[in-house]
């Protein structure tokens, strides 16, 4: 038998692969997603990063422009500004405790230690500048602040800025730049799965229909033909080691057994219907045939004896019919004429009891047919009470259908008063509610056409209930009737019984009548034995004897003792 991969196996194999895909999938989309939150968090974090770094600067800047505003107004605002913001305002230090938090490098560290360094070294000119200004030396003030020492310090502290926000967009645009990479990697994955389970789905369906529906309907067809009795319809399906390969090896071989139960009961029928009696039945029938092998060998036995029987009693009847002939004339011809009408006597009695009995047969089948349409009547009573009670539940169920319409008119009712009601104030409202107008005109619109909807469902519920009511009437009548019917049948089943009993008593005495008229008729065969010894009538039977004789000679017997 040629090889051959399971049906079952390559389902398996390629539900397995779309359910592994499917996983993959699985696992790429909550990948996603973290990716997704991930992104989301390093967006919100590189805002906050910016936002606090532009605090910390704006905060340290905010001090330098304070304390040159004050040294150039003498402006008692600007002094206070400057000590809010060190001592109550604090952006500076809030902002770098905030961007610490979030997370920042060592170099980005260091670089805003170096701008503290810096901006430390200006606290003593900031300091000195502002009590020139309350000295009321303003031009001594001015030069604190605007002079070399202080104006490099704040070109290094800009420089500096300049250089932690380009180190700190940089990183946080390539950590944005390789967290979208991986989204975009993430997402193809997803859409490279997606497209895997398609074309195997579409592989399995093709596979089903190829290789498992098709041999399937082809087999069907094949056991539709051998169900009819033709066993030599072609099937072309070749045998294998799958599971449909196996079936259409079966199927092979159950055509090849049926052929050959086929060929030797016609084989062994044919030699019987030639007279050749002299046949055996090999064992090789299996399972439910061999009730067949056993009635054909009892059949051929059972004719073998028979045959064998009519063959001696022909013999011997042609012996007897030789001795009959010496005593033909003894018999008068009153008994000759008494035997023939005892003879035609028996013969109509025969044939009144065959008839009586045949009466009484038709009674019994009678009977019994009046027996089964009387359970069928029962069982049709039986389901038109079940059809009468879900007749009655439909009813119910409608009854409940129109509780709910009359809900959903309630509702459409109360829709068309709050359109009402936002119209009203859409109309209050003035130029404001006129986009709220159109909303609640569309609502009262579709209120309406609720409300008609709920109409025209109440009408066909109205109409359903009285078709189930015209339909739970039929059915009881149906009921009504039935009951009756079983009721007509029930006598009638009596009545047949009446008449079976009473045909039974007829084939009963007729029976005895027969036999009585038998042993008239044998007595009278006694009294023409006589007569029957007459030439004609001893050759007549000799001559039958004979022809018995041949006619059972034709039958090729088997020997006695074998079979």
């Amino acid at each position: 038998m040629k090889r051959a991969m399971k049906q079952s196996t390559l389902t398996l194999i390629l539900n397995g692969i779309s359910i592994l895909t499917l996983f993959f999938m699985v696992y790429s989309l909550l990948a996603y997603s973290k990716i997704s939150r991930q992104l989301d968090i390093a967006n919100e974090e590189r805002f906050a990063l910016t936002y606090n770094a532009n605090r910390f600067m704006n905060g340290s800047a905010y001090l330098t422009n304070e304390v040159r505003a004050f040294s150039a107004t003498g402006s008692k605002e600007h002094y206070d500004n400057y000590w809010k913001e060190i001592n109550e305002w604090k952006n500076r230090d809030l902002g770098v405790a905030a961007l610490q938090e979030i997370g920042i490098t060592d170099e980005e560290q260091g670089m805003i230690d170096d701008m503290f360094a810096l901006s430390n070294k200006l606290v003593p000119l900031e300091e000195g500048a502002m009590r020139e200004v309350q000295d009321g030396h303003m031009e001594d003030a001015i030069a604190y602040v605007y002079g070399d020492d202080y104006s490099s310090s704040i070109a290094k502290i800009n420089e500096l800025k300049e250089q932690f926000l380009d180190s700190l967009d940089s990183r946080t645009l390539e950590q944005l730049h390789t967290l979208e990479q991986e989204e975009d990697s993430i997402r193809f994955s997803m859409f490279f799965a997606l497209a895997m389970v398609g074309i195997i789905q579409l592989l399995n369906m093709i596979v089903t229909r190829i290789i498992v529906m098709r041999p399937v309907l082809t087999v069907k067809d094949q056991m539709k033909e051998i169900s009819m009795g033709n066993l030599s319809a072609e099937f072309s399906l070749k045998s294998d080691t799958s599971e449909i390969g196996m079936l259409v090896a079966s199927i092979h071989e159950t055509k090849r057994e049926l052929k050959k139960y086929i060929m030797d009961i016609d084989y062994i029928l044919a030699q019987m219907a030639q007279g050749n009696m002299n046949l055996t039945v090999g064992n090789d029938y299996r399972g439910e045939f061999l009730p067949i092998q056993d009635a054909m060998r009892q059949i051929l036995d059972a004719l073998n004896n028979a045959l064998l029987k009519i063959n001696l009693t022909a013999e011997q009847v042609s012996a007897e019919s030789e001795r009959m002939a010496a005593d033909a004339q003894t018999l008068s011809n009153g008994n000759v004429e008494q035997a023939a009408a005892i003879q035609q006597l028996s013969s109509s009695v025969h044939e009144i009891s065959r008839q009586v009995d045949q009466t009484s047969n038709d009674a019994a089948d009678a009977r019994q047919s009046s027996e089964d349409a009387t359970r069928q009547l029962q069982a049709c009573d039986q389901k038109m009470t079940e059809l009468t009670a879900a007749i009655a539940d439909i009813s119910a169920s409608s009854h409940q259908i129109g509780g709910i319409i009359k809900t959903i008119s309630d509702i459409a009712f109360q829709t068309k008063i709050l359109a009402l009601n936002a119209s009203v104030e859409a109309a209050r409202a003035g130029e404001a509610g006129k986009g709220f107008s159109v909303v609640a005109d569309e609502v009262q619109s579709l209120a309406n056409k609720s409300a008609k909807s709920a109409q025209d469902i109440a009408k066909l519920i109205e109409t359903s209930m009285q078709l189930v009511s015209y339909g739970s009437s039929l059915s009881s009548d149906t009921t009504q009737a039935l009951v009756e019917v079983i009721s007509s049948s029930k006598k009638s089943t009596e009545l047949v019984e009446r008449i079976a009993e009473s045909a039974v008593e007829q084939s009963t005495s007729l029976k005895q009548l027969t036999q009585g008229m038998e042993q008239i008729s044998d007595v009278v065969q006694s009294n023409a034995a006589t007569a029957e010894k007459s030439a004609a009538s001893a050759q007549k039977l000799n001559d039958q004897a004979a022809e018995l004789k041949r006619s059972v000679q034709r039958f090729q017997l088997r020997t006695f003792g074998t079979r």
